[in-house]
């Protein structure tokens, strides 16, 4: 993969994490107004709950590729980590691939149910009626970026799997 592929999927995912970052600033702000509303003033918001519902979304699904590049999911390595570096690469690999195809199929059914809500015009049963292929829309995204991320990380596999890792480090250092 080319450096500067690399460096614009670094600058799209750094832009995912600014807005992550403004989204629960938003979030909080927003869930604060509404109990100071509904406690001191008995007037809660009607359109608090419903838009955060969907900000938590937000939140779990475009973080998580971001995670996946800083290495940050939970895992429990124990095992693996006692494994010689090429069946760790390979399990980093088969990881990695499987991973890409788990999101595919999500972002292939997300995108069909994405479609269907905007076909059929779904709406929020609520007094803001929010059209449901908003919230929807953010799954395949979330999941594209997310399996690219897997794929991105099986090709750096590839080189311990080989046993050329420290040939390409010394070629590139």
């Amino acid at each position: 993969m080319t450096t500067t592929a690399l460096r614009g999927w670094d600058g799209l995912l750094a832009v995912l994490l600014w807005t992550s970052r403004a989204v629960l600033v938003f979030m909080m702000a927003s869930i604060c107004y509404d109990a100071i509303m509904r406690y001191a003033f008995s007037a809660p918001t009607s359109w608090s709950l419903e838009i955060n519902s969907f900000l938590l979304v937000y939140l779990a699904v475009i973080g998580a590729a971001e995670a996946q590049r800083h290495d940050a999911h939970i895992r429990i390595t124990y095992f693996k980590d006692k494994l010689p570096a090429r069946v760790r690469g390979t399990i980093d690999l088969f990881t990695g691939l499987l991973g890409a195809v788990f999101c595919g199929i999500l972002v292939w059914r997300g995108g069909i149910m994405t479609l269907q809500a905007l076909e059929y015009g779904e709406r929020v049963s609520s007094s803001l009626g929010t059209p449901m292929v908003y919230p929807y829309a953010l799954l395949p995204i979330g999941f594209a970026a997310l399996g690219l991320q897997f794929l991105i990380d099986a090709l750096s596999a590839i080189p311990r799997v080989t046993g050329n890792a420290d040939k390409e480090a010394t070629s590139h250092g």
